[in-house]
């Protein structure tokens, strides 16, 4: 396995979930991704994130092992079930510390319940509101998406623009 030095991992290469990608790679951070469907890793990486930092991995453990400690892992899936199932299928792979980020703009409801659940766990669940990241790639801007980020432990709303961990 190659050497925990990714700042980020991705899960879900859907158009805002690539965007987010080669956003954060723009801005200086490597990034591990992974999509269930694995060929679409393989696609993303020799396409759109060719000549990138990006790197594909083939599995979760794959991508969670690529990942500098506290391990980032932004969960960029439709909303409802299926991210409870991507946080299932992540878990085995986080340790105390590690965050959570949730991009599908979820239910606040579902939200606090993950956060709650995790929380628990020693992990730090962010469920996010993300707008603005295809239309400002589409028309060339390099402004990226806008993060609303809420956690319900601590009650903080905080907002990213499009750097991750980075607050404005």
């Amino acid at each position: 396995m190659s050497e925990a030095n990714c700042d980020i991992g991705l899960i879900g290469l859907a158009v805002m979930g690539q965007n987010l990608v080669l956003n954060m790679n723009d801005h200086g951070y490597k990034v591990a991704v992974f999509n269930r469907t694995v060929s679409k890793v393989d696609d993303f990486v020799e396409n759109e994130a060719n000549g990138t930092q990006v790197v594909g991995a083939h599995s979760i453990e794959e991508m969670c092992g690529l990942l500098k400690r506290p391990r980032r892992v932004m969960i960029m899936v439709k909303a409802g079930e299926v991210v409870d199932q991507t946080i299932e299928q992540v878990l085995p792979y986080l340790e105390k510390g590690d965050i959570v980020i949730d991009g599908g703009n979820s239910l606040y409801t579902d939200s606090t319940r993950r956060t709650k659940d995790l929380a628990a766990k020693g992990i730090l669940f962010i469920g996010t509101g993300v707008s603005g990241g295809e239309t400002a790639f589409n028309a060339g801007l390099e402004i990226g998406p806008s993060l609303y980020a809420y956690n319900t432990t601590n009650g903080a709303g905080l907002y990213w623009n499009c750097l991750p961990f980075e607050q404005n």
